[in-house]
């Protein structure tokens, strides 16, 4: 699992974009609400403040319908930007209140409460650092509110107004905490979401993804090695005589020979490279290298690990790990998931069907 702060993987930021159009949906949806609450407040309430908050909410409805059209297009720095906007929004409305009711920039309620729908609905993000920068952005807005406001008040007084009493330090740290609160809570959730979301993509035995990570991660690696010019390679292996291991030993040793196995592979990848298991003993490599280098460097480990002996338990003997491989490349092999790993696959079980402990990367 990442770390708190640390850049969401590949599979999280797909969920979050997903998140990010359900958020724009929910925020068309809310916007078309808000426009009733002016024309509530209009049954016993100040016309000029009706008025500000017809306009308010005539632009949130304008900016909504834009956030959605960009959502759509999966806009990278669209869930900053409209973190931003939710939040520098809600202050904005308070500050054209404070003009001619410096009470009511800093009292209003059901303006404030806006913070803490904009904060909530960076829950459905998946990014728990835009959970906190909006928190601390609207904790760092509304003081910054505070300040303005009672800097015009005369001598030591507080703004005070019949219709939103009087202003309070006690009343803004109280209203700084429950934002504080509200974070708190949601980053909790985000990172609960994102700790759901991995374990669901992983395998619980080796800690590697599993099949329904790579199926959704194998079209992202081939298109970043479209935009990059890079080689893409995808190896299918399966350990050779493996039942014996389990029937040797029984499952604990079986379990730890294939996290014995898995942890081979991992030290194998270089950057931006993948392993995978995907059921059993099979395991799936994303190598970035041109087929024939991903055949050196898979042949070179097939040819190590069969030189070191693993031990499947205490008191018992070593036993020789062995697997055989297919390759394919993409995208000569194949220009898509299905067709990559039936190339890989078709290839692995030529390299069985040989006699096994080898890899292969061609027909034959």
């Amino acid at each position: 699992m990442p770390g708190l702060f640390a850049r969401p993987d590949a599979l999280l930021l797909d969920t979050g974009a997903d998140g990010e159009l359900l958020t724009a949906r929910v925020r068309a949806l809310l916007s078309l609400l808000v426009l009733s609450l002016p024309l509530l407040a209009a049954l016993d309430g100040d016309g000029r403040e009706v008025a500000i908050g017809l306009g308010a909410a005539v632009v949130i409805n304008a900016s909504a319908q834009l956030w959605l059209a960009l959502a759509r297009r999966r806009v990278h720095w669209l869930p900053l930007a409209t973190a931003t906007h939710d939040v520098s929004v809600t202050s904005l409305v308070l500050l054209m209140l404070a003009r001619d009711d410096p009470a009511a920039g800093l009292n209003s309620m059901v303006v404030w409460c806006f913070y803490a729908v904009a904060i909530v609905l960076t829950a459905l993000r998946n990014d728990v650092r835009l959970a906190l920068y909006t928190g601390a952005l609207a904790i760092g807005q509304y003081m910054l509110l505070w300040w303005l406001i009672t800097a015009k008040a005369p001598g030591d007084a507080l703004p005070a107004s019949y219709a939103y009493g009087v202003v309070s330090a006690g009343t803004l740290a109280q209203r700084l905490v429950l934002l504080g609160i509200i974070t708190a809570i949601t980053a909790v959730v985000v990172r609960r979401i994102q700790q759901l979301i991995t374990a669901a993509g992983h395998d619980v035995l080796t800690g590697l993804p599993n099949r329904a990570w790579l199926l959704q991660h194998l079209p992202r690696d081939a298109a970043d090695a479209r935009a990059s010019g890079r080689s893409l390679s995808v190896a299918l292996l399966d350990l050779d005589g493996f039942r014996r291991i389990n029937e040797a030993g029984g499952h604990p040793a079986g379990d730890r020979a294939l996290r014995h196995f898995a942890a081979g592979l991992s030290a194998l990848l270089g950057e931006g490279e993948h392993a995978a298991r995907i059921g059993g003993q099979e395991f799936v490599l994303l190598l970035r290298s041109p087929i024939g280098s991903a055949w050196e460097r898979l042949d070179r480990h097939r040819r190590v690990l069969a030189e070191q002996a693993f031990q499947p338990g205490r008191g018992r003997d070593g036993v020789t790990l062995r697997f055989s491989a297919g390759l394919a490349a993409w995208p000569q092999d194949g220009a898509d998931t299905s067709a990559l790993l039936g190339t890989a696959d078709r290839r692995l079980k030529q390299a069985k069907r040989d006699g096994g402990d080898r890899v292969w990367a061609r027909d034959c």
